[in-house]
């Protein structure tokens, strides 16, 4: 019975230990948001700023799963290539052992009681605050009291084993330094990380048990091995489903930790040495009250020592490393190119706002570019009678159907977003605004092409002059679309939004001389009204082709004050 009562007592101590470390994350990607985009634009294809990147971020969430499944999610909404995200996870893996000095100094060198409780006072008033920045903050100081509060219980919950000598035996045996109690010490680290579905609380853990001495100098090593292991699994279950340059990352982390733990475990004792000998002391001839103090401090450089040895070891070699997990995991066509499927992660880690606008705003891109692609075409198909005109009446209606798909997924996306109340009412208006008017773009595309089917089906041509008038207005719709897809990831500052209503002004100019001159020639009487009649729905559809583009342009210029862009991660 009293085993059972203290099983429940570490279980329920490893629960408030993850709760605390929960809210901690919560709160300071909460907090952090705005610095967060600032962070995120050191994401670029220099290897040495991902790793940095990596580092600060993790050290800002306070949690290397949250970064890599972050990671994971950038690659899969192609705001990221694979190399960058290796960088980002190599840097991840050091800003992670962060947590465990916090334990090792914090948690056995102070009174982490009177920490807990000085933590939870600061959070109470803030937490009633009517200010949204406050309960953020209040959210982290109530998470480091919680976390401190359940090390604390972790501690005192652990049962004293000097009595107890068929348990020091047992433990004893993995201490005697051999391959098979290395291998199950580092099965033991992964299962439980696994577990928990956290490297820190593993981490925790094992101070904990060292400091109250279960566990030797050996095995706490090993279990830290193993904890490095299991972390990789919350990034892998992030990658299920996702698409294939996701599953190429969270296979890079888990072959990145892997390895490492493994030529780690081949050095385990000259690791062990080197750890030693720059820590204070000797941890080899450090016996009771004194090894124990000493131990959580070693435990957490051997961490630091590991990882950091670790990413040293990759980081040459990421570009190389990068081809080899793309030659690994072949490209896989999981969706036809007639459906479109926004495949996104969402979970624990996916709180901050900014990574989902900044997918939303990587899709609207492509929208973009596939109503310039169709415009394009219809373009090249304006006054021309020698083409296949079902083909290209085929092709855009397709590509029209992919973007009201596109428009539909889309625009859920938003709505969740808008729901959770997770951005600015006013950056998800914005892009709602800018999915709808890009669809009304590849409609009005449309109208067009099935104005040309109409024109040639009925065997009616323009006159030179004609030609000449309404491809003057085609032609200047054409620069605007270009100018505006050109800008959406980069959004649009004050001269863009001027260069955009100039074009538009420029449109309305051209339709109006036009329409007049399509009038005129109406009202005196022509011999085929009904090429001007066509004339009239071209430059009409044009008109509003115009009127949506400058729409989109209004649109981008407030997004750019509030969201972070594509162009601000990827180059």
């Amino acid at each position: 019975m009293k085993l059972i009562a203290s099983l429940f007592e570490i279980v329920g101590s490893i629960g408030l230990f993850l709760y605390g470390m929960k809210l901690l994350s919560d709160g300071l990607q909460k907090c952090a948001g705005a610095k967060m985009k600032s962070i995120l634009h050191l994401m670029t294809a220099n290897r040495f700023l991902s790793v940095f990147t990596g580092i600060i971020v993790t050290l800002i969430i306070q949690s290397s799963s949250a970064t890599t499944v972050m990671v994971v999610s950038f690659v899969n909404a192609s705001l990221m290539s694979l190399t960058q995200a290796i960088g980002v996870i190599l840097g991840a893996n050091i800003g992670t052992t962060i947590t465990g000095w916090i334990v090792a100094i914090l948690g056995f060198k102070m009174d982490i009681t009177v920490l807990a409780l000085v933590a939870i006072a600061v959070s109470l008033p803030l937490m009633f605050s009517s200010n949204s920045r406050f309960k953020e903050v209040s959210e982290i100081f109530l998470g480091f009291g919680i976390l401190f509060i359940g090390l604390e219980f972790l501690q005192t919950s652990m049962p004293d084993i000097s009595e107890n000598q068929t348990m020091i035996k047992l433990l004893s045996a993995l201490e005697d330094q051999s391959v098979t109690s290395m291998l199950i010490c580092v099965l033991a680290g992964t299962i439980i990380t696994i577990v928990v579905q956290s490297s820190s609380a593993t981490m925790a853990i094992t101070i904990t048990l060292a400091y109250q001495g279960w566990i030797g100098l050996y095995t706490a090593c090993a279990l830290c091995l193993g904890q490095n292991i299991g972390t990789t699994v919350t990034a892998y279950l992030a990658s299920v489903g996702a698409s294939t340059n996701a599953k190429r990352a969270a296979l890079a982390h888990i072959f990145f930790n892997v390895i490492g733990s493994i030529i780690a475990m081949i050095l385990f004792k000259p690791m062990i040495f080197i750890v030693n000998s720059i820590t204070p002391g000797d941890i080899y001839s450090m016996q009771g009250e004194a090894l124990r103090e000493t131990l959580p401090a070693f435990l957490a450089m051997f961490h630091t020592l590991f990882n950091s040895a670790n990413t040293l070891l990759f980081f040459p070699f990421i570009n190389q490393y990068s081809n080899f997990i793309t030659k690994l995991v072949k490209d896989k066509k999981v969706y036809s190119e007639d459906d479109y499927h926004f495949s996104y992660i969402s979970g624990p880690y996916m709180e901050a706002p900014e990574l989902y606008l900044l997918a939303v705003n990587g899709e609207i891109t492509k929208m973009a570019n596939l109503a310039k692609d169709m415009f394009d075409e219809y373009h090249n198909a304006f006054a021309r009678n020698d083409i296949d005109i079902d083909k290209v009446v085929s092709s855009l209606k397709k590509k029209e159907d992919y973007a009201d798909q596109m428009q539909e997924q889309l625009t859920s996306v938003c709505v969740k977003i808008q729901r959770d109340n997770m951005a600015s009412s006013g950056s998800v208006s914005n892009l709602f605004r800018v999915i709808d008017e890009l669809e009304s773009v590849t409609d009005s595309i449309f109208n067009l092409i099935k104005i040309t089917e109409q024109r040639i089906k009925q065997k009616l041509t323009f006159t030179q002059e004609e030609e000449l008038e309404v491809r003057s207005l085609i032609d200047l719709v054409s620069k605007f679309i270009v100018f505006i897809t050109s800008h959406t990831d980069t959004g649009m500052d004050r001269d863009d939004l001027e260069t955009s209503l100039a074009f538009e002004r420029s449109i309305n100019t051209q339709h109006k001389t036009l329409s007049g001159r399509i009038r005129s020639r109406l009202s005196v009487g022509v011999e085929d009204v009904q090429v001007e009649l066509l004339m009239l729905e071209i430059e009409r559809n044009l008109e509003h082709i115009g009127d949506y583009l400058i729409n989109i342009a209004e649109c981008y210029h407030e997004v750019k004050k509030h969201t972070p862009l594509p162009s601000q991660i990827t180059k």
